[in-house]
C-alpha cells in the first residue's frame, strides 16, 4: 500500500515535464527489468544496497540505530584497495591465489567496518553515548580519512583524487553474459541467509533481539546489554564495509573520493521497507536499484530529472512510517471521524 500511495502521488511530479505518469513508470520498469542489461546493472546496484540493508537489520534489531553506513562503506572500500595493491605483482605481499585472496579481502574489509562502527558501539554501551549523533559525525571523519588517502599515500599519477587500479587478478567475476553484474550478489545473497538464520535460529539471535526489544528484561535475564550492543556495532559495520568491498573489486576497481555516495541512507530506507527482515532488504534493495537504473535512462531520454526517483523513494519510507504509527496508535478512520463517541452515545441511550 505504501508503495502505491509513494507512486500516485509521485505521478504529480512527471506532470511539469509534460510525461504521462503511466508511461513513465512502464518505461522505468521496463529499463530496469524488462532487458538483460538493465537487470545487470540493477543487481550492480542492489549489491551494495542488500549489504548496507543487512548491517541495518542486525544492528536496529539489536537495539542499535546506526546511522554511520556511509563511512563504513568508505572503509570497508578502503581496505579492500589497500589489500588488493598489496598483492600487485610489485606489492609487500605479492600476487595470492585468487581462493585465498577472496577469503583475505573479505576478513580485512568486514574487521575494518566492524571497528569502525565498533567505536560508536563502545561509546554507546559502556559510556551511554547517542549512537545516531556519534555515527553520523565518523561518516564526515571516514570522508576526510578517505580524501587524504586518495588525495596523498594512495593517489595515482594523474589529476584525479584516486588510488591506483587494482590488479586484474582481484576483481570479482561477471557472472551473466553481455553485462557487468559480478558475483558480489551471490555474497550478498549468502550473506542475507547467514543473517536470518543468526537472527532466528541461534542463542546469539535471540539475545540480540531480546537486549534491542527491553533492555531492562535483558538485563534481568542475565544478557549483558553493553556488550550486545558492542556485537551489533561489530557485525552492522562488518557488513556496512562489505558494500565498499563490492563495489571497488567490482565496479570502480579502485578508490575514488566520494565513492558510495549516498548508498549508505538508501540502504537503511531499503531495510525499512523491508521491515528489517532479510528477504524484504533484498526484494526493497532490487526495487529501489531497478528504480534508480530506470531514471537514469529516463532522464536522458525524456529530460525528467533522476531525482525524481529520490522523492519517490523517500515518499514510499514517509508512508511507511505512517502505517506504523497509526498501527501502533490503533487510530482508524472511525476514531478520526468521532464515529465511536456517537456509537456510545446510541449505547447509553438504548440502555436507558
Amino acid at each position: 500500500m505504501a508503495i502505491i500511495l509513494a507512486l500516485l502521488f509521485g505521478s504529480l511530479l512527471f506532470l511539469p515535464f509534460g510525461v504521462d505518469p503511466f508511461k513513465a513508470y512502464s518505461t522505468m520498469v521496463e529499463l530496469g527489468f524488462g532487458t538483460l542489461r538493465g537487470i545487470g546493472y540493477t543487481l550492480i546496484k542492489a549489491t551494495p544496497l542488500i549489504f548496507v540493508g543487512l548491517g541495518t537489520i542486525f544492528a536496529w534489531r539489536s537495539g542499535f540505530f546506526y546511522l554511520g553506513f556511509e563511512g563504513t562503506i568508505l572503509i570497508g572500500a578502503a581496505a579492500a584497495v589497500w589489500i588488493a595493491l598489496l598483492t600487485d605483482p610489485e606489492g609487500a605481499i605479492g600476487p595470492l591465489p585468487r581462493l585465498l585472496f577472496l577469503l583475505l579481502v573479505f576478513l580485512v574489509s568486514f574487521v575494518a567496518g566492524g571497528i569502525w562502527a565498533g567505536i560508536v558501539g563502545v561509546m554507546r554501551g559502556k559510556f551511554g553515548g547517542n549512537e545516531v549523533i556519534l555515527s553520523l559525525m565518523m561518516n564526515f571523519v571516514a570522508l576526510f580519512l578517505v580524501n587524504y588517502l586518495v588525495s596523498g599515500p594512495l593517489r595515482a599519477p594523474g589529476d584525479l583524487p584516486q588510488t591506483p587500479r587494482i590488479p586484474q587478478a582481484t576483481i570479482l567475476d561477471f557472472i551473466i553474459p553481455g553485462t557487468r553484474a559480478h558475483s558480489g550478489i551471490l555474497l550478498a545473497l549468502f550473506a542475507a541467509i547467514v543473517v536470518w538464520f543468526v537472527l532466528r535460529k541461534t542463542t546469539i539471535g535471540y539475545k540480540q533481539i531480546v537486549a534491542g526489544l527491553s533492555p531492562s528484561a535483558a538485563w534481568y535475564g542475565g544478557i549483558n546489554v553493553g556488550n550486545r550492543v558492542i556485537l551489533a556495532a561489530f557485525i552492522g559495520g562488518g557488513l556496512g564495509a562489505l558494500a565498499g568491498m563490492v563495489e571497488v573489486l567490482g565496479v570502480h576497481f579502485r578508490l575514488l573520493d566520494g565513492l558510495g555516495e549516498g548508498t549508505g541512507f538508501v540502504g537503511i530506507v531499503a531495510a525499512l521497507l523491508g521491515k528489517l527482515h532479510s528477504i524484504g532488504v533484498v526484494i526493497a534493495s532490487i526495487l529501489y536499484a531497478g528504480m534508480e537504473v530506470g531514471a537514469d535512462v529516463m532522464q536522458r531520454r525524456a529530460g525528467v530529472p533522476s531525482s525524481v526517483i529520490f522523492v519517490i523513494q523517500s515518499l514510499i519510507v514517509l508512508f511507511i512510517l505512517a502505517s506504523d504509527i497509526l498501527r501502533y496508535y490503533r487510530i482508524n478512520l472511525s476514531k478520526l471521524f468521532g464515529n465511536d463517541r456517537g456509537k456510545k452515545t446510541l449505547e447509553v441511550d438504548s440502555s436507558t
